[in-house]
């Protein structure tokens, strides 16, 4: 088996992706405007990734990996995980994405056997838990990038409330039952309350947003994006309700953000890079059109003041490691010039996904290109490997940090 191959990965069409930033990865022409959203690449049921070789029929990676899982594990990540334990992604963050929290691993196990036990399938549109697994995630921007991230710390919350008087209503619930009273209430209030509420609050925001006269960095920008892009007769989303009690983050290109279970969040808008455990178990809070269920949200969500921890990445060689708690995955950037070269030695299977310029990479007499088109590959252990930079590129590499027992 070689060392090295070529590897497609599988498009997401969710409504809110951009047109062009992945069909430029792909180099493919999106004359029809389809929304490219995420690409995705691992092992999961709902991630369609082959592996090319000449003169071999091409493989599902979860085939290649079940038919030897010793071999293109490890032994570590094959007696910890008992598969590849993460899935990396390009996404194109055209509209808003709902807010959103990931259940713990032992909530995750439990409540996947639940809906299981129920008969409730796994493609119904109002399954909360797709698999049995935690969902913790790091991203990297590929450019400016808005998202919300956990609650505001205590000053800047009282002081968002008070300075909003539809809102100043929460100031007297937040003192007597702290995050987890205001969030709450405004998850489990009836919708014609939440109706009478918001709607002088967007009745004073639109306006200024359809003029031009918000800014990125107000709450009120993405209130009023929110309330035009998911509101519904009679229905103003809830979710809007989360953009002035969350944090919102602003990334610079390179710029990573971590997400653990419980995490409150949502991606507004831009590019990025994101790895994650293995999963696609998500729980809604708002600004979506799909299911959401208010007590399930309401088990997992940390009420808590979320603390905004911007990674830089630690420099290491060519290439920045984004290091986080989870023992799931590692990435890793390499920003390559012309002619620079890196030796990599992986020691379980590793993905690699170019996002600018043209590489190769070389394992003994093995050698496969990472170019527009073919944008990503995959590496099985136990090869020395070399990563060659033809012109000015960006490539990511997500593995596994090492095990005690490698």
């Amino acid at each position: 088996m070689p060392g090295i191959a070529q590897l497609t990965g599988t498009v997401k069409y969710y409504d809110w992706g951009g047109f062009s930033f992945i069909p430029s990865l792909l180099d493919v022409i999106n004359k029809e405007k389809k929304p490219f959203a995420e690409y995705w690449l691992g092992v999961h049921p709902q991630a369609d990734c082959r592996v090319i070789m000449e003169g071999v029929s091409p493989a599902t990676l979860r085939d290649t990996i079940r038919f030897a899982p010793l071999e293109k594990l490890g032994h570590y990540v094959y007696h910890r995980f008992g598969n590849l334990p993460y899935l990396l992604k390009a996404l194109d963050v055209k509209d808003m994405l709902s807010i959103q929290v990931h259940p713990s691993k032992s909530g995750a196990e439990k409540n996947f056997a639940e809906e299981n036990n129920k008969g409730i399938p796994l493609d119904a549109p109002d399954r909360n838990y797709k698999d049995d697994n935690h969902k913790p995630e790091l991203m990297v921007a590929m450019g400016e990038f808005w998202l919300l991230h956990g609650f505001k710390p205590v000053a800047k919350l009282t002081g968002m409330l008070q300075s909003i008087d539809e809102l100043k209503f929460l100031l007297p619930v937040f003192e007597r039952s702290g995050y987890s009273g205001v969030y709450q209430k405004v998850m489990g209030m009836p919708q014609e309350e939440v109706n009478v509420i918001l709607q002088p609050v967007l009745d004073r925001i639109i306006p200024l947003y359809n003029a031009g006269k918000l800014k990125k960095s107000q709450e009120d920008f993405w209130a009023a994006r929110a309330a035009l892009t998911f509101n519904q007769p009679e229905k103003i989303d809830r979710g809007i309700f989360s953009v002035y009690l969350f944090n919102l983050v602003q990334l610079q290109r390179g710029q990573a953000i971590f997400q653990d279970a419980g995490i409150p969040h949502a991606y507004l808008e831009g590019q990025n890079v994101e790895i994650m455990a293995s999963s696609d178990n998500v729980l809604r809070g708002g600004l979506t059109t799909k299911h959401i269920d208010v007590k399930e949200l309401l088990k997992h969500v940390k009420c808590e003041p979320g603390i905004v921890n911007i990674l830089d990445g630690d420099r290491m060689g060519n290439g920045i490691v984004y290091k986080t708690p989870a023992p799931d995955f590692e990435l890793w950037a390499y920003p390559l010039k012309a002619g620079d070269s890196v030796p990599l030695k992986a020691s379980t299977t590793e993905i690699l996904l170019l996002i600018e310029g043209n590489c190769s990479i070389q394992s003994g007499n093995e050698k496969v290109g990472l170019k527009k088109g073919s944008p990503s590959a995959v590496i099985f252990p136990g090869n020395d490997i070399q990563l060659s930079a033809i012109e000015t590129s960006l490539v990511f590499r997500a593995g596994v940090p090492p095990g005690s027992n490698e």
